[in-house]
């Protein structure tokens, strides 16, 4: 168990992201709730996670399936009570598990006393709490379009003026330029850190500084600055991690959030290698997985953060489409090319983020475009239809990259609705649960599951995983994903094969005598087998 009150203790850690309406159901609503991550926490236990990212869990109307708050300091009922919460905590804890809560500090729900307040007039002290432009009905201040479709800014007719809001227009972005704005938050933040909460993940904290009138909707000007008095108002205590979703970031960006001197957040996530199969840099438009492009933006941030800042590490979250059907197979080699995916991450430097159901090598979902839930999913579907673009391709690139392909409840057994609910679900199952579920991966010491809990337990054995530098071996190797970690005591070397055919592959010189830790196959040969995956370690003399 980590010493979490140790500085940096995350540096060491594995957390696991929960999606709760999708993980477990306790009262049959057919909705994922409080009691049911409880009643789970023996499962993540033995997986050997450190923490629990939770998504929002807060009192929404969940138009963005709980990333629109209309409470900060309230459980949405469905999922629970205050009570269900504090259990959550302390019976996390005594497992040596830490919660890590979703903070959404952008913006709020429409429906937030804030906003209800801030439509009542322009003299209301809660008005300026938001970002208004007086205009006229049909002439929007500018022709910003927000993330999930249509226009930025929304029209309020008994006031004259617009509200500016980046995802939808029930998601009014706070106004981070009020000083009363931050007081507020920063009050709520310790508000969970007294419940016992250890950390945070900062949706979209890029965003906060937006400066609409200059077209500016990341990295505005006072970004770090407002970051700064963030951690210095809210995350006081040395235990707290803090982990920040910056879309925006490059490496030298990250450098300034993620300092080791602490004066921001622990770590950021960046997404920078989440469009090595996209063109164009939309997410919407598929093409095949080049792996050099892959390699090289993992050299960028590995080297340029080593040392001066700290990386997430992950393949998986709720807004992204299940790794093992976006660069594996779901076919033959899905439990191999699950374990192949898995081992390329984890031989990273950074934190990793295990997404559920990821350990069990869940798969995407195909369904008819009236049953996707996402509110992305079915804006995209209405607007790419009426700018004439051919159904089959929308449908395609909307089968690879929907975000409900993540949110698929949990698998947990073969058994009726996957063991999620007694109940009937909220969103459809993937009918691939009677095969892939956490009953038969628990049943078989081969299974993805058993894989990934060596994974943890490696990393926290062999200081090199935290520590050791990086070197990207073949980089033009359009089938092969080999570096070598090293610090002056021990050394990594990390082989994995993303093709279903056959690679050779050489040691590099120093490597002749190092020992096999890992693999994704029960014997070793001299060439790569399909998604084969290997990890060896030496002792250096210092």
């Amino acid at each position: 168990m980590l010493d979490k009150t140790k500085r940096g203790w995350w540096r060491s850690a594995v957390f696991y992201q929960i999606y709760p309406k999708s993980f477990q159901d306790s009262d049959g609503d057919g909705i994922g709730d409080l009691p049911g991550i409880i009643s789970r926490l023996d499962y993540l236990e033995k997986l050997g996670v450190d923490g629990i990212w939770l998504s929002p869990v807060y009192d929404s109307p969940q138009v963005d399936n709980g990333y629109d708050i209309s409470d900060y300091r309230a459980i949405w009922p469905p999922f629970g009570t205050m009570a269900d919460m504090e259990n959550l905590i302390a019976e996390a804890k005594k497992r040596g598990i830490s919660i890590i809560m979703d903070l959404v500090l952008n913006h709020t729900s429409d429906r937030h006393f804030w906003f209800r307040e801030a439509r009542k007039g322009k003299d209301n002290p809660y008005h300026d709490y938001y970002i208004w432009r007086t205009g006229a009905p049909d002439a929007p201040p500018n022709d910003l379009c927000a993330v999930f479709g249509g226009s930025m800014w929304t029209y309020v007719p008994e006031l004259g003026e617009y509200y500016f809001h980046q995802f939808a227009p029930e998601q009014p972005d706070l106004n981070w330029d009020n000083p009363k704005v931050r007081r507020e938050l920063y009050d709520m933040i310790r508000f969970w850190v007294e419940k016992g909460v250890e950390g945070f993940r900062l949706d979209v904290i890029d965003s906060i500084a937006k400066e609409p009138d200059r077209h500016i909707t990341s990295r505005g000007p006072h970004l770090h600055e407002y970051i700064r008095e963030l951690s210095r108002e809210a995350f006081r205590e040395e235990g707290l991690v803090t982990v920040g979703e910056a879309w925006s970031a490059d490496v030298e960006e990250a450098k300034r959030y993620s300092a080791p001197e602490g004066r921001e957040l622990s770590m950021i996530f960046q997404f920078e290698h989440t469009f090595a199969d996209c063109a164009h840099g939309d997410k919407w438009d598929v093409v095949p997985l080049s792996l050099p492009t892959l390699k090289r933006c993992m050299e960028r941030w590995q080297r340029g953060l080593h040392g001066k800042g700290w990386n997430s590490l992950f393949w998986d979250n709720h807004d992204l489409p299940r790794i093992v059907s976006r660069w594996g197979d779901e076919g033959e080699y899905r439990v191999v090319s699950a374990k192949m995916l898995a081992t390329a991450l984890h031989g990273l430097q950074g934190t990793p983020y295990i997404f559920q159901g990821e350990e069990l090598g869940m798969t995407n979902i195909r369904l008819p475009i009236e049953e996707y839930e996402d509110l992305e999913t079915r804006n995209r579907y209405q607007e790419q239809i009426a700018r004439g673009m051919p159904e089959a391709e929308v449908r395609s690139s909307i089968y690879a990259r929907s975000r409900d392909n993540a949110r698929t409840p949990m698998q947990w057994t073969g058994g009726e609705n996957a063991g999620f609910t007694t109940g009937k679900p909220w969103f459809v199952l993937n009918p691939n649960y009677k095969e892939i579920n956490a009953q038969a991966a628990l049943e078989d010491p081969d299974s993805v599951f058993y894989y990934y809990q060596a994974l943890i337990a490696l990393r926290k054995r062999y200081e090199v995983f935290r520590e050791g530098d990086f070197t990207l071996l073949e980089p033009d190797d359009e089938r092969l994903f080999a570096y070598t970690r090293e610090t002056e005591t021990e050394a990594l070397l990390v082989v994995c094969n993303f093709s279903r055919g056959e690679t050779a592959f050489s040691r590099p010189e120093g490597f002749g005598e190092a020992v096999p830790l890992l693999s994704n196959y029960p014997d070793a040969r001299e060439t790569l087998r399909p998604y084969e995956a290997r990890i060896y370690y030496r002792r250096r003399e210092p």
